[in-house]
C-alpha cells in the first residue's frame, strides 16, 4: 500500500468517458501531486473503466462501478473508499488548472478552514456555446450571484463540481443526503451549521463544460431551480429574495406580450428594460471572454438559464418536499 495521500479526489461519472479523460489529463499536470483519484462509475452504459485504467501508470487511481443512484450517493461511496485527510470533489466534465492544489495549500496554511470551494470558468478550448453557458452560470448578472459567484465569503456555499472537505467534516455530517439537485447546497448548509469553517478560494477555479446544447442546458438549470426550492422546504431561511429573481424574470417575460396589447406604454417600458438588461449581459460577456460570438450566445443562454431555473423553482415550491 502506498503512502497515505493528503487529498482524495472523488469523481462520479455517468456515460462520460471522453470528458473524464480530459479531467484525468489535467490531474496528471498538477504541480502538487500528493493525492489519489477515485472514479465512481454510477451505473453507466458507456463505462469509464478502460479510460481509468489507462492512467494507472500516471496517477494513484481506483475505479469502482456501482448501480445508478445519483451523484450524491456516488460521492458518499467514494468517500468510504478514500484514504486522504481531505476529500475533494470534481464533476467529470471539469478541467483542473495545474496550480489548483497549490492555491488550496496556500489558503489552507493561512486560514485553517474545514471546507472550501472555488468558482468555474469557460476554457478557450470549449465550444463558443459551452463558453457562453459557462459565462452565464458564473455571471453576477444572472444566477452567478445566487450561486456565490461574487466574493460572498460569509455566505458562500461550495458546489460539488469544485469542493473539498476535511475528513472530520465528512465523519461528523455523514456526507450527502440528497441524491441529486442541490445535494451540495444542502450539505454546505449542514457543514456551516455544525460549526465548521468554510472558505471561498477564488484562485482555485475549474474549467466547467456544462452541457453541449441549449436543450440539455435548460434541463440542467431547471433541476438547479427545483433543487433550490427543495432546500428551501428543509431550510426555509436559506431561500432569499434573490432566489426568486429567475421566477420573477420568467413571469415578466411572459407578461410582455399582454402588456404590449393591453397597456402599450408599460409594455414598451418592459421591452426597454429587457433590452438594457440583455445588452449589459452582452457587454459583460464580451469584456470577460473577448469573443463577439460568445457574447451574442450569452443572450439566449441567459434567457434559457433564467427561465429554466425559474420554472424549476416554481415547480419545486409547489411540489412535495424532497425526501431525505
Amino acid at each position: 500500500m502506498s503512502a497515505i495521500p493528503k487529498y482524495s479526489i472523488i469523481i462520479p461519472v455517468y456515460n462520460r468517458p471522453d470528458e473524464l479523460k480530459e479531467l484525468l489529463d489535467s490531474l496528471t499536470r498538477q504541480t502538487f501531486r500528493n493525492f489519489e483519484v477515485i472514479v465512481v462509475d454510477d451505473g453507466s452504459r458507456d463505462t469509464s473503466r478502460e479510460v481509468s485504467e489507462r492512467y494507472v501508470p500516471k496517477l494513484s487511481i481506483q475505479y469502482f462501478f456501482k448501480p445508478n443512484s445519483g451523484p450524491g450517493p456516488s460521492r458518499n461511496f467514494g468517500f468510504e473508499h478514500a484514504r486522504g485527510s481531505y476529500l475533494v470533489m470534481f464533476d467529470s466534465d471539469c478541467i483542473v488548472p495545474e496550480d489548483y492544489f497549490e492555491w488550496v495549500e496556500k489558503y489552507m496554511e493561512k486560514y485553517r478552514f474545514d471546507a472550501w470551494g472555488g468558482p468555474d470558468r469557460g476554457h478557450e478550448s470549449f465550444t463558443s456555446l459551452q463558453r457562453a453557458m459557462a459565462f452565464t452560470m458564473s455571471s453576477f448578472l444572472t444566477t452567478g450571484g445566487i450561486r456565490g459567484g461574487g466574493n460572498q465569503a460569509a455566505a458562500f456555499q461550495p458546489r460539488s463540481f469544485n469542493m473539498g472537505v476535511s475528513r472530520a467534516v465528512w465523519e461528523h455530517t455523514g456526507g450527502f443526503r440528497f441524491d441529486r439537485s442541490a445535494e451540495d447546497i444542502e450539505w454546505s448548509i449542514r457543514i456551516r451549521r455544525a460549526g465548521f469553517k468554510i472558505h471561498l478560494i477564488p484562485e482555485a477555479f475549474v474549467y466547467h463544460k456544462r452541457r453541449t446544447d441549449f436543450a440539455q442546458f435548460f434541463q440542467q438549470v431547471r433541476q438547479f431551480g427545483n433543487g433550490r426550492a427543495q432546500v428551501g422546504k428543509v431550510y426555509p431561511a436559506e431561500v432569499k429574495p434573490t432566489h426568486w429573481f429567475p421566477a420573477v424574470f420568467l413571469t415578466g417575460l411572459m407578461a410582455i406580450p399582454f402588456l404590449l396589447l393591453l397597456a402599450p406604454d408599460w409594455g414598451e417600458l418592459a421591452v426597454l428594460l429587457l433590452t438594457v438588461y440583455l445588452m449589459a449581459i452582452f457587454t459583460d460577456a464580451l469584456i470577460k471572454t473577448h469573443s463577439i460570438e460568445v457574447a451574442f450566445l450569452s443572450i439566449p443562454s441567459s434567457i434559457i438559464q433564467l427561465c429554466g431555473y425559474g420554472i424549476g423553482f416554481i415547480k419545486g415550491m409547489l411540489g412535495s418536499r424532497h425526501a431525505l
